[in-house]
Order: structure tokens, then C-alpha cells, then sequence
């Protein structure tokens, strides 16, 4: 089996008023729909970037890039080499509800599981950051395939890995990216949210 990360299995907590704050500590006061429409700006320009990070440096560059078009869209004459580590500390996630109790489940039902995503590397360190790490027998992202989802080859990476057929694996996600994705590579595709998912699974 395999599951989605963000919009299924984790989501990010809001972070407008972080990012407020760090642009307070650079010296420039930014109201909070100045903030988010920068965000949302940043937001766009990532989605489908995100397998560019796929190695420490690369990464290290993607969120560089990043933290500067936030800054241009929130009209902010900061360095982005400099602020950077400010505006990727502002990001933090947390599981979806019943993400984790779903995640348990499909362990004590001896399910083999994997998490395949559009998500560069840093993936692996959000994951153990809010303790879902260990969930999983192996973790994918677009940026570890060198391909992002609806293509086939995310999946097909974590199957590997897995060790089990795509005829009978099943995948959990909440876009079309997923539901595509999956059924291009021979799976079966369940809908979000991952609770009442892994219910239908488990029945």
C-alpha cells in the first residue's frame, strides 16, 4: 500500500503568523494578507519544483529560490541567502486527523506501506519531526524517483522497494495527481481521507 503525504497524510500548519514575525525580525512589518498572498506566491512557484531537491545542496538551493520569491511577491528588500533559514523555520506540519491511529492499523494488519509523494527530500526529516517516520517501511518523493506524480515512476520506486506487484497494492491519496498516478501504474486508487480509506481497505 501506499499513501500520499501532504493533504492525506500530513498538512501544514498555518504559517502567516511565523512568517510575519520574521519578517519583523529583519526589520520590515508586513500585514498579514501582504503574507499570505506572498506564501501562496511561493506555494506556486514550489509545487512543480519540488523534485529539484533531491541531495542536500539541491535542496539547500530549491529553498533558497523559495525564500526569494517569497520575499519579492511580500516587496521585501532581504537577502534570501540570509533569510532562508527564517522562512523554512516558519513550516511545520502535523498528521491529518486519524492519520496516525490509520497508520497503526495497517501495521497491526501486517501491511507492508509506503508514503509517495511530490515532495522534495526534506520529506524525511519533516516525517520524524512530527514522529510518522517509522511508520513506514519506505518512504518515496518525487525528488528521490527524479519524477513527480502523475508519472508512474514514484510508484513504481516505492513498489520496488516494497516488494510487492501493482495489482495488488493500493494507493491513498486526495488529487488527481494520485488517483492517475496509481491507476498508470497498475494500482488501485482510494480516495482520501486516510481514515475513512483504511477503513475500506480493512473491511
Amino acid at each position: 500500500m501506499t499513501i500520499d503525504a501532504y493533504g492525506t497524510l500530513v498538512r501544514l500548519r498555518d504559517p502567516v503568523s511565523r512568517l510575519r514575525a520574521a519578517l519583523a525580525d529583519a526589520g520590515l512589518a508586513r500585514d498579514e494578507n501582504t503574507v499570505r498572498r506572498a506564501f501562496a506566491a511561493e506555494v506556486e512557484f514550489y509545487v512543480p519544483r519540488s523534485h529539484e531537491g533531491r541531495d542536500r545542496t539541491t535542496l539547500a538551493l530549491l529553498r533558497r529560490d523559495c525564500a526569494g520569491v517569497f520575499l519579492r511577491a511580500a516587496d521585501a528588500d532581504v537577502d534570501a541567502a540570509s533569510f532562508v533559514d527564517a522562512f523554512v523555520g516558519s513550516l511545520s506540519f502535523e498528521p491529518e486527523p486519524g492519520a496516525v491511529e490509520a497508520c497503526r492499523a495497517l501495521a497491526s494488519a501486517g501491511m507492508k506501506v509506503a508514503v509517495v509523494s511530490n515532495w522534495d527530500v526534506g520529506l524525511h526529516d519533516h516525517l520524524r519531526t512530527i514522529g510518522l517516520h517509522d511508520l513506514f517501511d519506505v518512504v518515496v518523493t518525487s525528488a528521490d524517483a527524479g519524477a513527480a506524480k502523475p508519472s508512474p515512476l514514484v510508484f513504481d520506486r516505492a513498489l520496488e522497494r516494497l516488494g510487492v506487484n501493482a495489482n495488488h497494492a493500493v494507493h491513498v491519496g486526495d488529487g488527481d495527481a494520485d488517483s492517475e498516478g496509481a491507476q498508470a501504474a497498475g494500482m488501485r486508487f482510494e480516495p482520501a481521507p486516510l481514515a475513512d480509506a483504511v477503513a475500506r481497505i480493512l473491511a
